[in-house]
Order: structure tokens, then C-alpha cells, then sequence
């Protein structure tokens, strides 16, 4: 019996959170992004200094506030950028026309791990022995993300306006890592999201804001395979960015006479998405955990 590492949402340091999540470990802490963040105003500072330290611009520059980071808890790519290079690891925007990011987009589940990022919200997805797990904050723990269904699921946060970057570099090991390509982890009760409605995120976001969004996301589905492997044939050919498309894929499997339950959804319509919320009420657990960390069972698959 082994744990995977996940930290819950603490105030609005939801980028230490995504990168201890995508470590697995604490090896982040909010002074530590602070210094980093501090370390990179030193050098704009020093950027902007080089046209001259009585220029209009650099006054200007001086007067405004970090775009690091502040007192919130927000921190910037930039700082995420950093303190992954601490770590040999590099991050590569999901959509960009770089070779890396072609075969990402064509198979998913060929690269370790991705962060996404929605309103300043930061969150890790990471590939732990075979398996894909959703180690957002905003949720009461991880979640499993099926093989199959990985593609669809970032598909539909870039929908939801989400930017995605692939982590390269070689990930620490870990134990959850080294156990699970053992013994897979099964999740009979899927995590639901946090409540607290009056939490704020970074730069004023409010949590109720991205939980909305997130939870949109991950609604269960009931398309079977064959609409589901439609669908990502479709967003292969280039599609993918059309609204259109996933709705069509709904809309076939609301017509298949045994639609098999899902892990990811892709509700577009106002009614599916009611369809689809209460079917996912009916599979949440009951009231969730109030401490600020949790983890997955790692146990033997039954049957």
C-alpha cells in the first residue's frame, strides 16, 4: 500500500501546489518561488536599467508592481519556467508548431507529464507508472484519467480556455511511480471539488470561478468507444479547436442504446451539461476531506 503525493488547495498558492504535485514531493515552498520571482525582477530591472536609469521608461517600470508575483500567492510562468529548470525540465506550450508539440498533440500518452494553467490557476497532470492522474488542487484528491480518454480531456480544457505546456526533461523518480507500474491503482469513487466558495485565487479570481470551469471539464460522460475514437480521429485532422465536433460526438452517443460511463466529458449544450451533472452527483462520495493534503490508494485490482 503506497500514497501518491497531492496537495489541496492552501489560500492561492496553487503554483506550489502544481509543482510539488508534478515532483511528488514538497520540494517547493512559497519563499522559495518568491526568491526566484525576486531574482527575476533583479534582471528586468537590469534589462530596463541598460537605456538608462533616468529614462521616462525606466521610472515608469520602477513605479509599477512585480509581474512575478504578489502578496496573493499568484506566481508567473516565468517563475514556474525557473524553478522546473532547477530540474533539468523544460516547459513547451501545448499548441505551438514545434515538432515536440506536434507528437504531444498526435499522442499524448507518449509524454510524463503536462501543467495547465486557467486565470493564473496552475495544476499538474502526470503519467505515474502507466497511468494518468489529474493532481489539481481545487480537488479533494487525485483523479485517474484513463489512457483513452487523455486526449479528449485536454482537448476540452483548451476549450474551456486552459493553456497547456508539456513538461520535457527527466521527471525525480519516485516510489507512487515505481509501485504502480506493479500494482495499477484503481479509483472506485472519484475525488470531487473542493468547497469553498469564498476562497480567492490568484489576482482576485475567485475559486467558485475555476471551479465551474474545472468541473465542466470532468463531468462524467456516457460516449462510448467508437464516438469516442470518432472524435479524436477528427481532432487529429486538424479540427480539434471546433466546438462543433465534440458536440456532434455527444450527440451520437446520447443515441447508442447502452452508452458506457466515462472519466471525461466534453458537455457543450446547456442541457448536456445538466445530463451530465447528474450523473456525476450520483457518483461523488460524500462530504469531503478538510485536511490540506490527501493521496490515492494504490491496491490491487479486484476481479
Amino acid at each position: 500500500m503506497e500514497l501518491i503525493f497531492h496537495e489541496k488547495q492552501e489560500g492561492s498558492l496553487c503554483a506550489q501546489h502544481c509543482l510539488n504535485a508534478l515532483l511528488q514531493n514538497q520540494y517547493f515552498s512559497a519563499v522559495d518561488l518568491a526568491q526566484i520571482a525576486e531574482r527575476l525582477d533583479v534582471r528586468e530591472r537590469e534589462f530596463m536599467a541598460e537605456g538608462g536609469v533616468h529614462t521616462r521608461e525606466y521610472q515608469q517600470f520602477l513605479q509599477q508592481p512585480s509581474s512575478n508575483f504578489d502578496d496573493s500567492g499568484f506566481f508567473s510562468v516565468q517563475v514556474i519556467s525557473d524553478a522546473l529548470a532547477v530540474w533539468g525540465l523544460e516547459m513547451i506550450p501545448y499548441n505551438s508548431q514545434t515538432e515536440q508539440a506536434n507528437q504531444a498533440r498526435i499522442n499524448p500518452n507518449n509524454e510524463r507529464a503536462f501543467i495547465c494553467n486557467f486565470q493564473q490557476h496552475w495544476f499538474a497532470v502526470r503519467k505515474l507508472g502507466d497511468q494518468w492522474f489529474n493532481l489539481n488542487s481545487l480537488l479533494t484528491g487525485p483523479e485517474l484519467i484513463s489512457d483513452t480518454y487523455l486526449s479528449l480531456f485536454l482537448t476540452q480544457l483548451q476549450q474551456e480556455g486552459y493553456s497547456i505546456f508539456i513538461i520535457k526533461g527527466r521527471i525525480p523518480d519516485c516510489e507512487a511511480d515505481q509501485l504502480l507500474k506493479i500494482v495499477p491503482a484503481v479509483q472506485t469513487i472519484r475525488p470531487s471539488l473542493l468547497e469553498d466558495p469564498n476562497a480567492q485565487t490568484s489576482k482576485g479570481s475567485s475559486t467558485g470561478e475555476l471551479q465551474t470551469a474545472l468541473e465542466e471539464s470532468r463531468h462524467a460522460s456516457d460516449m462510448d468507444d467508437v464516438t469516442l475514437q470518432k472524435a479524436l480521429k477528427m481532432s487529429m485532422q486538424g479540427y480539434h479547436d471546433d466546438e462543433a465536433i465534440l458536440q456532434s460526438a455527444i450527440e451520437q452517443s446520447m443515441k447508442c442504446e447502452n452508452p458506457a460511463a466515462a472519466e471525461i466529458s466534453t458537455p457543450s449544450a446547456e442541457e448536456v451539461r445538466q445530463k451530465r451533472l447528474e450523473f456525476f452527483n450520483k457518483q461523488q462520495s460524500s462530504t469531503p476531506s478538510t485536511s490540506t493534503s490527501s493521496t490515492v490508494d494504490i491496491s490491487s485490482p479486484q476481479g
